[in-house]
């Protein structure tokens, strides 16, 4: 695919039916018990992006418009006695595109409704007004996806600015006087990356987060490190060629799945050393928070 043809898929949105095979969802670990989809496709611009080896054909963003049904299939997949969590992130940004669709409002308000369900969504955009004020009654988590300045700067484009996600963040936490209170909310770092001088850029992101987030509230952490296929590099260096992002397969290791299929990761000593930095930092800063994964 041209990068021009990319370009103006990029600036295509279509209307159409969620297919069959959107009502068999599947699990999808560390994240969530399941995972659906509002939309295929995002508004965003990030030189790493995941859907590049996710989603076939070129990168229109293709909305539902069968959301009723959607959301009556999810009850399906509720377990009894027990809190259900489904994410609505995976496969779209789905705050990127909620000033055409509506559409995240309306799950919003539908697991506020339900007693064992909740919500999770994530998004690098921050137009968070239409959400303020939807009851939520605590079922949906919101998280914003941020990154240390060199790589927010230089790899996300068309997203807004952490400084302005943390904002809605900080915004959508709040306990104003609204239906259930403020949300429960959650910072994913993604794609951590080992950049020069790592520590001082990711400590300077913790300043942020901190002062955003100066009071009590309901907050979670994910942090994933950066990684390839080679499918994925493949796409991602066709759409952009000259994208300065690393990744160059004979600085990583290989992990493989139990498909058959290999992602290039950071060796064992890299990782470690992220992982022990990121932990220790949190825990020290936001001693309340919880970390739900690393990957």
């Amino acid at each position: 695919m041209s990068n021009g043809f990319y370009n103006i898929a990029k600036r295509t949105l279509a209307v159409v039916t969620a297919p069959p095979s959107s009502f068999k969802l599947s699990p999808i670990p560390p994240s969530a018990d399941w995972q659906f989809h509002l939309a295929e496709g995002c508004p965003a611009h990030c030189q790493y992006c995941y859907l590049a080896g996710s989603l076939s054909g070129p990168p229109v963003i293709r909305v539902f418009a069968n959301l009723p049904q959607i959301l009556d299939n999810l009850a399906n997949y509720e377990q009894q006695g027990k809190t259900t969590s489904f994410e609505v992130s995976c496969y779209t940004d789905p705050l990127g595109i909620e000033h055409l669709t509506g559409s995240l409002a309306e799950c919003i308000r539908y697991f506020g409704t339900r007693t064992n369900a909740h919500l999770r969504w994530v998004s690098k955009f921050d137009a968070v007004d239409g959400l303020l004020y939807l009851p939520h009654n605590g079922h949906t988590r919101c998280r914003m996806s941020v990154n240390a300045a060199p790589i927010s700067g230089k790899f996300e484009g068309g997203t807004a600015s952490v400084a302005s996600r943390l904002n809605a963040l900080r915004r959508l936490a709040l306990p104003q006087e609204r239906d259930g209170g403020g949300y429960p909310v959650g910072l994913v770092i993604a794609p951590i990356m080992p950049i020069d001088d790592w520590q001082m850029h990711y400590s300077r992101l913790f300043d942020q987060i901190n002062e955003a987030l100066d009071f009590d509230c309901d907050l979670t952490f994910e942090l994933i490190s950066h990684r390839f296929t080679p499918g994925s590099k493949e796409v991602l260096q066709t759409w952009y060629p000259q994208s300065k992002l690393e990744m160059d397969e004979a600085k990583r290791s290989v992990k493989r799945n139990k498909f058959g299929g290999t992602k290039y990761v950071y060796d064992k000593d890299t990782m470690k050393a992220l992982r022990c930095f990121f932990e220790t930092e949190i825990t020290k800063r936001f001693p309340n928070a919880e970390i739900l994964y690393w990957t």
